[in-house]
């Protein structure tokens, strides 16, 4: 096989990777191997960061661990006075909504919900959907992710080239996966459930296994803004 052959085949098998990524919302309670679980890990960790600092720290529940952290954040989220004193410790997004972001964050909660048939009213069907985050939307891996709280902003922009050679990593291998800001805003249920130090902040959640291929949110495929919108080439 020529060198040429190789790369196209290299290029395709990466590609198909990224492109077929996509924030999974039902998974099948097929388990995840350990060592699949610590391979797609080890082969994150080669993300980029400034001077090797490596900022990320995985916290990987399965089983009773997993579900006694989805039963602690639920009874917060169920009760409406309780879940109003656990506010985010960062935010995630911009205080003030401008467009195009705003447009583009309504299109794809209204085409979720649209594939679910939950309508614009119906407030109880939209809060028991966002509860299934704190499920891990029944995967058999649910993963937190910390951040010692020394480290700044470049630091985070290192963590997100992780997560995603997590999610890039694990396509690889037949897996899916939907990353979690939801969990962020119960980040103190979190760190008494996982036994954090004070130094550690939770960055975000993130949902790994098999995409249940019946389940009607599986289909939503996400758009993407042409080349022309956000890319200039300067001669």
């Amino acid at each position: 096989m020529s060198a040429s052959t190789t790369d196209t085949d290299t290029q395709r098998a990466v590609d198909a990777a990224i492109t077929s990524r996509r924030s999974i919302r039902a998974f099948l309670p097929t388990p995840v191997a350990r060592a699949d679980i610590e391979a797609i890990l080890e082969v994150a960790a080669r993300a980029p960061s400034g001077t090797n600092t490596q900022p990320w720290r995985v916290h990987v529940l399965t089983g009773a661990a997993k579900e006694r952290l989805s039963a602690a954040i639920l009874a917060a989220y169920a009760d409406p006075e309780t879940a109003r004193q656990h506010t985010e410790e960062y935010h995630y997004y911009p205080r003030e909504w401008v467009s195009p972001f705003i447009e583009r964050r309504r299109k794809v909660g209204w085409d979720l919900y649209a594939l679910l048939g939950l309508k614009r009213e119906d407030k109880a069907g939209m809060a028991a959907q966002h509860g299934r985050n704190y499920r891990f939307f029944d995967a058999p891996v649910g993963l937190i992710f910390t951040i010692d709280r020394v480290m700044q902003q470049g630091s985070w922009l290192d963590y997100g080239m992780f997560l995603q050679n997590i999610m890039i990593a694990a396509r690889g291998r037949g897996l899916d996966t939907c990353p979690q800001a939801a969990f962020t805003q119960f980040h103190r249920i979190i760190a008494s459930e996982l036994g954090l130090p004070p130094n550690e902040m939770v960055v975000c959640g993130m949902a790994l296994g098999h995409a249940d291929p019946d389940k009607i949110e599986n289909t939503l495929v996400t758009e993407r803004e042409p080349l022309t919108s956000f890319v200039r080439f300067l001669d």
